[in-house]
């Protein structure tokens, strides 16, 4: 197939360079380069809330899924408009990285041109990078569960949020989980949302043990949903709202009513179908930023769970060892003295 010319869009009073509009991306489906450029247009003012002044990492695949993929934390050294803001950040190392930071829509065109697909925001903004402005659960299933599985959990965690007299954000993950957000003043630092953020997926735990697991070990989880705290961990990232994922169905990470959320399947939203949703609907996650809650009270569980010698969990491998953590070590090959 012949690839056209590049061209020039307007974003926003900006002019953004497209090149080979043409370039197949998604080969079962024949979606190309432009589709996915004209696809992050066309749900602009929701891509741009998920991502407005946050870090973002992207997940870039410039010869379309069939070719090679690779994330960029640091932003490129050339060719980067001097319009295009960045932040840094600072992996679980310590060493800093210049991210994307997006200001406007533009950002993301640009970041489409460079062959992104996939959008991962940091859980800050720019300007405080130490301090999570929102919790991220996110409802895994694991083998012999699936959606309707996870959206049952995700109900659970919604009638704890009520109690708390919190507003959790539904949105599907693209595949077959479920993720909810909740925003919360940046004055806690990653190492005390994580914690919140388990202790509330212990509290699901125990209200539905027969489902839901907050069991790091995957030979300890059995046929439940994984409450995945460490996505809340510094660098951990999950695609934001309105992103395309990478697999051929070109499905969308897509904000959902909780009402919504039990009728739905992840399949009904791809890169086809949410633009003429989101023209039609809006954004569900319109009031996101609304209001920003108090994390004191999940503090409270989690002293209360050291109490009960319920501390810290592991934190993925590739991170340093963490105060409070405990040995990583897989209990089938843990000695009797570890």
């Amino acid at each position: 197939m012949a690839v056209s010319k590049a061209t020039e869009v307007d974003v926003g009073g900006v002019k953004v360079r497209l090149s080979s509009p043409d370039k197949v991306y998604f080969a079962e489906r024949g979606f190309t380069k432009g589709d996915v450029f004209n696809y992050y247009l066309a749900v602009g003012d929701g891509i741009l809330r998920a991502l407005h002044h946050r870090p973002t990492t992207l997940q870039r695949f410039p010869e379309g899924l069939d070719g090679e993929a690779f994330y960029q934390k640091r932003i490129p050294t050339k060719g980067v408009p001097p319009w295009v803001q960045t932040a840094q950040i600072r992996f679980p190392s310590g060493r800093p990285a210049d991210e994307l930071c997006p200001a406007d829509l533009a950002h993301v065109a640009w970041a489409s041109q460079l062959g992104t697909i996939v959008f991962h925001a940091w859980p800050v903004r720019g300007s405080a990078p130490d301090n999570p402005d929102e919790l991220r659960i996110d409802l895994d299933p694991q083998p012999g569960t699936d959606f309707a599985n996870a959206v049952e959990v995700a109900m659970e965690l919604k009638a704890i949020l009520d109690e708390l007299g919190w507003v959790g954000f539904p949105k599907t993950s693209g595949g077959r989980g479920v993720h909810v957000y909740v925003r919360i003043r940046p004055e806690w630092t990653f190492i005390q949302a994580r914690r919140a953020v388990i202790a509330l997926a212990r509290e699901v735990e125990r209200r539905r043990p027969d489902l839901a697991t907050t069991s790091w070990w995957k030979e300890e989880r059995g046929e439940r949903v994984f409450l995945d705290f460490n996505q809340m961990a510094r660098d951990r990232t999950i695609a934001c709202a309105y992103s395309l994922r990478a697999n051929q169905r070109a499905t969308v990470s897509t904000p959902v009513t909780w009402d919504e959320l039990s009728q739905v399947e992840p399949n009904d939203f791809d890169l086809s179908t949410v633009p003429a949703r989101f023209a039609k609907i809006g954004d569900p996650h319109a009031a996101i930023d609304d209001i920003a809650h108090d994390l004191t009270p999940l503090l409270e569980w989690v002293e209360r769970d050291d109490r009960d010698g319920l501390g810290d969990m592991p934190y993925p491998p590739e991170y340093p060892k963490m105060e409070g953590e405990p040995k990583r070590v897989q209990p089938s090959r843990a000695r009797p003295d570890t």
